[in-house]
């Protein structure tokens, strides 16, 4: 940051002038804002497309699954195409483990604040929507539109979270009367398509191979569909929701809290005890300050419990997202 202060009319006009670079992370709340309301248009598309009856439920899945398992690892690989920097790939290491300790904390907090719940239903949504934010589906999308490749490449260490803790730890929320299959857990982590392509960024990266230029258009060609196809499918799923239908638990409000606000500074902190600061830090905070992750419908589900709650919970909470997010930042740009 550089300060200019030039005297005119017996008084100090000063002159703030942010610099932005990969070190500081430097960007103003209302560029953060912007790039939000940015995604929220993008979202309302989606919602306006849905209500005209150009989308339907099994187009809305095909999109998602295009968007989750296709286009998704194409960004993850292209945010690895660059020449192999030594204190980068530290700082994703340290990242990768603040991540992981902020997921442990978070889920000894939840179980803490939520396990009097007396309904199991209503339990087992508030603990998992309150640990495990939507920072795939949205959260990457954000740090490709606010940091680039640079921004996606650190949002590899909460894909790895989310990704082993939520597919362990986050469905065993819902199977607590069921027995654990571990081997089926560890081959959908193993198996899932952005991990399969973290993988093969990193050998990019580590050993600077450069993918030939055929490989590479096409995935410059694809990579900038990801952000706006993203956000078009969230907000279709929004198209349905009723103010009427907004009905919730006390407990399930207390989860809407601590997933949009309490944990995601809670996070910030620790990556912030761990030294991370920059790009890196902010990047994290932006997706771990994303809503509801969309799985807490699907396992709800699986267990054959109610959805509607979890639901109107992932609706809530994203839209609330608009505003939460930019207060996230702005606390960690205090520090």
């Amino acid at each position: 940051m550089l300060l200019v202060n030039k005297k005119r009319k017996g008084f100090y006009c000063k002159i703030v002038i942010v610099i932005f670079t990969e070190g500081s992370g430097a960007m103003s709340i209302g560029q953060i804002f912007n790039q939000v309301v940015i995604i929220f248009l993008l979202m309302l598309l989606g919602a306006v497309i849905r209500k005209l009856g150009f989308l339907h439920p099994q187009s809305i899945n095909d999109l998602t699954n295009i968007t989750l398992y296709f286009l998704s690892p194409i960004v993850i690989i292209k945010a690895f195409e660059q020449p192999f920097s030594r204190s980068r790939f530290y700082q994703l290491l340290l990242l990768i483990a603040g991540v992981f300790l902020t997921y442990f904390v978070s889920i000894l907090i939840a179980k803490l604040l939520f396990h009097k719940v007396k309904d199991q239903n209503i339990c087992q949504i508030a603990t998992y929507g309150s640990i495990y934010s939507n920072n795939g589906f949205m959260g990457v999308p954000l740090a490709q539109g606010l940091f680039g490749s640079v921004g996606v490449f650190y949002a590899v260490a909460s894909m790895i979270g989310f990704n082993v803790m939520s597919w362990t730890q986050g469905i065993g929320i819902f199977q607590k009367r069921q027995p654990h299959d571990w081997r089926t857990q560890l081959k959908k982590i193993i198996l899932n398509p952005n991990i399969i392509a973290i993988i093969i960024g990193l050998f990019l990266f580590i050993s600077s191979f450069r993918l030939p230029k055929l490989i590479s258009g096409f995935i410059d060609y694809t990579s900038p569909a990801f952000t706006p196809l993203s956000m078009i499918v969230i907000g279709s799923n929004l198209a349905n929701l009723s103010i009427k239908n907004i009905k919730l638990p006390t407990a399930l409000w207390g989860s809407l809290f601590v997933r949009n606000i309490f944990f995601p500074i809670l996070g910030t902190i620790i990556l912030l005890l761990l030294g991370i600061t920059g790009v890196p830090l902010f990047t994290t905070v932006i997706l771990s300050a994303c809503p509801v992750a969309g799985l807490v419908v699907l396992f709800t589900l699986q267990s054959n419990g109610d959805a509607r709650p979890a639901t109107i919970l992932m609706s809530i909470s994203t839209i609330l997202s608009l505003v939460t997010i930019p207060l996230v930042y702005w606390f960690a740009s205090l520090w």
